[in-house]
């Protein structure tokens, strides 16, 4: 009769074990991948050179909307009438209607400066990193549009998305120290 309640609590204990076993990782996931994990001295970013605007970047980003963003070199922008990052390309009219607009969110502003030269800005909360504007530059402007990693919003994951699934091997770990790898005139 003893024997029978040893294995009867055998038997409990490695129920108890094996829920235990079990439950434990199933309730710690949440806690390690909410963990930042990264490399010291390092944050992703985007080699503007490299990237070809394929659209993954606003896609592929664990936020919403993407820490992905458009950068302006004002030193290589020429204030351009028809700019190729801010007017979408076979639009009927020069004009800052929606229906004209590069940008589907409308984070490109534009302002008049002097006959024929207008300031684009870009509003970095509306930016959700498509790369519809930095590629119309790029095809038909001068490429002062570009996209990188705003730093301030990343999450420096220690396997980042869209790196993976970058097309064009654009987004790498740099220094923390530089932080963003600057457009120039070549």
């Amino acid at each position: 009769m003893e024997k029978d309640n040893i294995y009867k609590s055998r038997r409990d204990f490695v129920r108890k074990a094996g829920k235990v076993l079990v439950a434990v990782p199933v309730l710690a996931l949440p806690v390690v991948l909410s963990t930042k994990i990264t490399t010291a001295g390092t944050v992703w970013q985007i080699d503007p050179y490299k990237c070809n605007t394929c659209g993954q970047c606003k896609t592929h980003c664990v936020l919403t909307p993407s820490a992905v963003k458009c950068m302006h070199n004002y030193q290589m922008c020429g204030y351009c009438d028809l700019c190729g990052g801010y007017l979408r390309q076979g639009a009927r009219t020069i004009s800052t209607g929606a229906e004209n607009q590069m940008c589907p969110t409308g984070a490109i502003t534009r302002k008049f400066v002097e006959e024929p030269y207008f300031e684009y800005t870009v509003d970095k909360d509306l930016c959700d990193g498509c790369g519809k504007c930095v590629k119309g530059c790029k095809d038909f402007g001068n490429g002062s549009l570009y996209l990188q990693i705003d730093q301030n919003l990343c999450v420096n994951c220690n396997e980042c998305a869209i790196a993976r699934s970058c097309p064009s091997g654009a987004i790498s770990r740099i220094s923390d120290k530089v932080q963003y790898i600057p457009k120039e005139k070549i």
